[in-house]
């Protein structure tokens, strides 16, 4: 058991090192076919220990970027996310039952990602398999596959290979199976999706930057909204001059304002100059007081130079413990430790349909909402042409958090098929073609405007049309299995039966 323990901790942190900053997406397969090795032959009561020692080497290592708000935070979010390694080692164990484990397990793994990218809260979707695919032969499967369905393809590789070390079957059945994988993995990349654009549209994303450290924006928030304006004043110099392309609506990031641009005078005036300057819509990043004091809007607000401020996108996904405290008049009316730095909780967004930005339909989210399937998915089959994404990750700025995100918002654009428009505080800001290729791209800790034409497009990707139903059929699926497989208890987990040796006594 030690072994097995201590092989797979070192699994879990090889699986680490499929994301950024490593992004060495290969080590997806043997680190999930060393996880069911080492969970292989063990009965349901102690398969969960391999598992969750699995779980929190992978978390620990993967969300280090977590200490930049708190060693607490990032022991909390670890361990929480760790602890679902458990249910999966279990259903290892008990599908290991099966002729087919290997298919049975992958759909196990795809389920328990599922399950922890939407609950409790909100989830965590950060860890999935897919989310380390940025510039691999399996990232072109995404438009056609979406994140779940690469997820179960890597998940179904590993198992496989697993298999193949394990059971050790005759070449008639091991390579045809290899080949299937093969197809699978190889055919999106000669088939890429085409996304046919119709017409496009020149967009810049601005970065303000944060003065002092860096790290810091609620301290200098008035100086982060000043470096926005004067950069998009200048910008607007560029255009008149004929040095910057003629644009059609400027991108803001998220926490742009970090107070109320609807009653702070101050912060008004500023975006109202700037909007004026560059005489086209200016999607602005503001943090906008609720109706009930105590409580927060984080919003995309489309700024128009002729009608001033108008659609809006909320924020869907806000951080459970980071932007909002759950049961906190239950349980947190005390507000403890750091959690006294959440004064207000930020609600939650509900708009299905994308905004409507200088005539284009834009398809927004704004930081982690990016991780999420949903309310991307259910704008663009609303009609989105376009992606942005506002983002604020100044409090991550020096550590790897923000190119695991960047690499989840180009990954994004594949399963789209969608160009995508990235403006962040002060890292990373770009422009991101529909096959996740950076067009252009700030350099972080600089006040910077990136502008660039893309394509817009109507058409829906495979991935985008199915949405979320793989995810919870996994889900159903993986239930079903459990608890069909369960009482099977006679069966030798994985292998084949041991056969008797010719003359040997009873």
């Amino acid at each position: 058991m030690l072994l097995r323990v201590l092989l797979a901790a070192v699994a879990g942190v090889a699986l680490a090192g499929a994301s950024e900053p490593l992004a060495w997406t290969w080590l997806t397969l043997p680190s999930v076919a060393v996880l069911l090795l080492c969970v292989r032959g063990l009965a349901p009561r102690t398969a969960w220990l391999p598992s969750l020692t699995f779980g929190i080497a992978f978390f620990f290592v993967l969300q280090v970027w977590m200490r930049a708000v708190g060693t607490d935070a990032w022991i909390g979010l670890s361990a929480l996310e760790a602890a679902f390694f458990v249910p999966l080692g279990l259903a290892f164990s008990v599908v290991g039952r099966s002729r087919w484990w290997p298919l049975w397990a992958a759909v196990c793994w795809v389920a328990v990602e599922t399950v922890r990218g939407s609950w409790p809260f909100s989830g965590m979707p950060w860890g999935r398999l897919s989310y380390g695919v940025v510039d691999s032969v399996w990232a072109e499967g995404l438009p056609w596959y979406g994140f779940t369905g690469v997820s179960f393809l890597l998940a179904l590789s590993g198992t496989v290979l697993a298999w193949l070390v394990a059971d050790r079957p005759a070449a008639r059945v091991g390579v045809p199976v290899v080949l299937v994988l093969a197809a699978l993995t190889i055919t999106p990349n000669v088939l890429t999706w085409d996304p046919r654009t119709e017409g496009s549209a020149t967009v810049a994303a601005v970065q303000g930057d944060v003065p002092g450290s860096g790290d810091d924006l609620v301290a200098v928030h008035r100086e982060v909204t000043r470096n926005h304006v004067e950069a998009t004043v200048a910008l607007a110099a560029d255009v008149r001059s004929g040095a910057a392309p003629a644009l059609d609506f400027v991108l803001w990031p998220e926490n742009s304002t970090a107070v109320d641009p609807f009653r702070d005078t101050q912060v008004n005036t500023g975006i109202e100059r700037a909007v004026t300057a560059i005489g086209v819509p200016v999607l602005v990043g503001a943090m906008v007081d609720a109706p009930e004091s105590h409580q927060v809007l984080n919003q995309g607000i489309v700024w128009d130079p002729r009608t001033g401020p108008g659609d809006r996108y909320t924020k869907r996904w806000p951080v459970p413990f980071g932007e909002y405290i759950p049961w906190r008049e239950v349980v947190f009316k005390e507000n403890l430790g750091q959690l006294r730095q959440i004064g207000r909780d930020m609600l939650s967004g509900t708009r299905p349909s994308p905004l409507v930005v200088g005539g284009i339909q834009v398809a927004d989210a704004i930081c982690f909402d990016v991780a999420y399937d949903e309310g991307l998915h259910t704008q663009i089959r609303n009609g989105a042409q376009l992606v942005t994404v506002q983002t604020s990750n100044a409090m991550f700025i020096r550590t790897h958090q923000i190119e695991q995100q960047y690499a989840i918002t180009r990954l994004r654009a594949l399963e789209t098929g969608r160009a995508v428009a990235v403006a962040a505080t002060n890292g990373l800001t770009g422009v991101i073609d529909p096959r996740g290729r950076v067009l252009a791209e700030a350099d972080p800790r600089t006040t910077s405007a990136v502008v660039h034409e893309v394509g817009l497009s109507s058409r829906v990707t495979p991935a985008v049309w199915l949405g979320v139903w793989p995810g919870r059929v996994a889900v159903v699926l993986a239930v079903l299995l459990t608890l069909a497989l369960g009482p099977l208890r006679g069966r030798v987990p994985y292998a084949r039966r041991a056969r008797p040796i010719r003359g040997s006594q009873a």
